[in-house]
């Protein structure tokens, strides 16, 4: 699709947003009917006394996507609270394939938390990456709920043992 053909049919488009207000910017589009996309990734934190503890953050700080008709919503959008600009390359603002927005979509749960990493299935062969184990292989079991931890079944010489380690630890064998 060429970008003037773009204007008269709903896009997907990048915005860039005032610092930490992308919820604000994603709020007040919504309210203009304007659909949304904010990614969203889950990452560990250690609390001072050394407590585990989960921080949801953007994937992409100070970005989010919007769709919506250029021809008629550009002007709004662009100056909604939280937005700072729609990203654009010469001309006007640049539309995102809807091809990429899906994969991106396909990836977020129903909370637009994004997964990252592979899929690991029960029976799946995996190696531990780092650490005292590495380069020990493994069979997956499961995943320890409200954990980013796993349970293997680890191989070693004539000896097999259940462990629990970090799932970023481990990848699939190949």
């Amino acid at each position: 699709m060429n970008i003037e053909n773009a204007f008269d049919v709903p896009c997907w488009y990048v915005l860039h947003t005032n610092p930490k207000q992308e919820e604000r910017a994603v709020s007040n589009l919504r309210a203009w009917n304007v659909e949304t996309f904010s990614p969203k990734i889950r990452e560990r934190r250690y609390k001072l006394a050394g407590e585990l503890a989960y921080a949801v953050r953007p994937l992409f700080p100070r970005y989010v996507f919007a769709r919506f008709v250029a021809r008629h919503m550009l002007h709004k959008v662009a100056f909604t609270r939280g937005v700072n600009c729609v990203i654009n390359f010469g001309c006007g603002p640049t539309p995102v394939d809807d091809e990429i927005m899906k994969i991106m979509q396909l990836q977020t749960d129903a909370d637009g938390i994004v997964h990252i990493g592979e899929d690991l299935r029960l029976g799946d062969m995996v190696v531990i990456q780092d650490g005292p184990l590495k380069d020990f292989t493994g069979i997956f079991e499961r995943e320890v709920k409200h954990s980013d931890r796993v349970i293997l079944l680890l191989h070693t010489i004539s000896y097999q043992s259940h462990i629990v380690i970090e799932r970023e630890l481990i990848r699939k064998a190949s």
